[in-house]
């Protein structure tokens, strides 16, 4: 341990919430609404929750009104049993579908602005795998606001925790979570500007850091998803589920990697090859270009391998056309203008005039820390961790299983939000006051700062950093086997290695960026050599999970991994068997909940 590195301060409070976007805010609005005068803090690693990753999400919610004539809650669960490739949780799916509607009419009465129709209703569009009747056509059943969704909804849960006093800490991390006789007390936390650590004591802790995919090369995701909250998690010796099923979203805009929303496509945007072909046609017959994103990213792949791709020089990257110049002006101006406005700036075309290139970009993790079906943390799949909750994408409860909807994931943030914070407000009812900090505290951070703050090497962290983007992309991505997975394992050990040898510079803690990339580096490989092992341990394909030399699904994996990696490459497994609540009621339509085949 660095004998200069110490607690600076201790703090109390009855909420400590990891993260400050969607997810985390919506589970502090509740607190706060629910329990008057509740101490809530509330981290977020950039300037302030309006910078936070939920804010860029742009094509809508999923919620189907219960007084909806054509589709209903049962056909939304449906589509999200099938979309997982029959892996999520249906206790969860079940509750998330449900509550939908709900959580969108609270959005709407704290302040949210819903784009609306002709007639004045909230107006809805088509995403992918949402479908009518079990699969017979597609379902209008996203709730949007223009191309700015996810802001909207950060407004509303920011502007409604603020109301109830959360009190925020910006440019911050959580970087040890603290214990006392297995129950979560709180967490040590790292203020970057001022280089000191901070004891936060909490009778509840809720981690919502949000996503981890900046290991790969190309990606939505922005610069601060770098997996901490897993890292975090890992450290502590607790499990993480799942993670093996990573989401490549299939448009990803050629060279920064931006999203190119599913809402584009359903107002009608069109995937063409090199020939412009609609090549969607031959891979998913019935939903075409609204497939799920596991599906049409291999189409895309597939495209490129059978020489039908394009290659952009500017940018050295395979792509296909998407195809937005048919669709009416009134929808370029009013329902998809950021969107177009990003094609214009980043990639230099006009959606109204020019085709765009795409290709697939790494968006989403659908595995996460394992939460019962109300958001608290398990350490095994029969026993929770008192006082620690997740939610958000950091998560997995699991509604997504390995693959994930459109528009499921701001539904899950804004239900499982409020399910955790139900949960947590009534866990205050009878938990005790924080006493003081562990004995143990800093254990954890301050050998893991010091081997860094000692470092003298030679190691470029730039380098590192690329190699990992590289190698994960080629050997981790969409299409894997044994022989790349052993490979990428093998190669991360290196780099963990050579991360430890990356010259700091400067030992001074404040305001060190060195510091903070090298701790981020280093989440980033412990969270890729967990990826990296649950895809080789899953010798199937199955949603996101695509194994080249397993190509088809096997009931010998029907269940969600757990890995526990206290030290890296020290790699221990478990199983949760995958919930079939649905199935088992034996209600109306049970048969469709069983494992079904997956074709659209």
């Amino acid at each position: 341990m660095g004998e200069n590195l110490t607690i600076d301060s201790t703090v109390t409070c009855d909420v400590l919430v990891i993260g400050a976007g969607g997810a985390g805010l919506r589970a502090a609005a509740y607190i706060g609404e629910q329990r008057p005068g509740t101490k809530i803090i509330a981290l977020t690693k950039v300037v302030s929750p309006q910078k936070s990753h939920t804010t860029t999400a742009q094509g809508g919610m999923a919620a189907v009104d219960p007084k909806d004539p054509v589709d209903s809650a049962i056909f939304h669960m449906f589509d999200t049993w099938k979309g997982s490739d029959c892996s999520a949780d249906q206790n969860v799916i079940k509750k998330v579908c449900e509550l939908g509607w709900e959580e969108m009419v609270w959005l709407e009465r704290h302040g949210m602005h819903f784009s609306r129709t002709e007639e004045k209703r909230i107006a809805k569009r088509p995403f992918g795998g949402h479908m009518l009747n079990f699969g017979e056509t597609k379902a209008f059943r996203a709730c949007y606001e223009a191309s700015r969704t996810g802001k909207g909804i950060m407004d509303t849960v920011w502007n409604e925790s603020l109301k109830h006093g959360v009190t925020f800490i910006g440019q911050c991390v959580a970087t040890e979570l603290l214990f006392k006789e297995g129950t979560c007390v709180g967490a040590i936390i790292f203020r970057f500007p001022d280089g000191t650590f901070s004891a936060i004591l909490a009778k509840a802790t809720i981690v919502a850091t949000g996503g981890n995919a900046k290991m790969y090369l190309v990606t939505s995701n922005c610069r601060g998803n770098t997996g901490d909250g897993l890292a975090l998690t890992l450290h502590a010796g607790l499990p993480v589920m799942d993670l093996e099923a990573v989401q490549f979203h299939p448009t990803g805009m050629v060279g920064p990697g931006i999203l190119a929303s599913e809402a584009l496509r359903g107002e009608g945007a069109i995937l063409r090859n090199k020939d412009e072909e609609p090549f969607m046609e031959r891979y998913a017959p019935t939903a075409k270009d609204l497939a799920p994103r596991d599906l049409i990213s291999r189409a895309i792949i597939t495209e490129f391998r059978e020489g039908r791709g394009l290659f952009h020089e500017g940018h050295k990257a395979y792509h296909v056309w998407l195809d937005l110049r048919h669709l009416p002006k009134e929808v370029h101006e009013k329902k998809i203008q950021e969107v177009s406005s990003f094609f214009k700036r980043f990639v230099g075309v006009d959606p109204e005039k020019d085709l765009c290139p795409v290709t697939p970009t790494a968006h989403y993790q659908m595995g996460g820390i394992p939460t019962n079906e109300f958001g608290e943390v398990q350490k095994d799949p029969q026993t929770i961790v008192p006082g620690l909750f997740a939610c958000g994408e950091v998560a997995a409860a699991s509604l997504h299983g390995l693959n994930r909807l459109g528009t499921n994931s701001l539904l899950e943030l804004i239900t499982m939000g409020r399910v955790i914070g139900a949960k947590v407000v009534e866990h205050l009812k009878d938990a005790p006051e924080p006493e003081g900090p562990p004995s143990d505290a800093g254990h954890i951070v301050f050998d893991q700062f010091s081997t860094y703050l000692a470092s003298q090497g030679t190691e470029s962290f730039a380098k590192i950093r690329d190699t990992l983007r590289h190698l994960m992309m080629e050997k981790v991505g969409i299409f894997r086997t044994e022989k790349h997975l052993l490979e990428a394992i093998e190669k991360l050990k290196e780099l963990r290695e050579k991360a430890q040898r990356i010259p700091i510079g400067t030992t001074s803690v404040k305001a060190n960026q060195n510091l903070w990339q090298i701790w981020e580096l280093n989440n980033l490989i412990t969270v890729s050599m967990v990826i990296a092992h649950g895809a080789l341990a899953r010798k199937e394909s199955r949603g996101a999970h695509f194994r080249e030399d397993y190509p088809e699904r096997s009931a010998e994996f029907d269940y969600h991994t757990f890995v526990y990696m206290p030290e890296f490459d020290k790699i221990t497994f478990g199983k949760r068997p995958i919930d079939m609540s649905i199935f088992e009621a034996k209600g109306e339509h049970f048969e469709l909940f069983d494992y079904i085949e997956r074709k659209y």
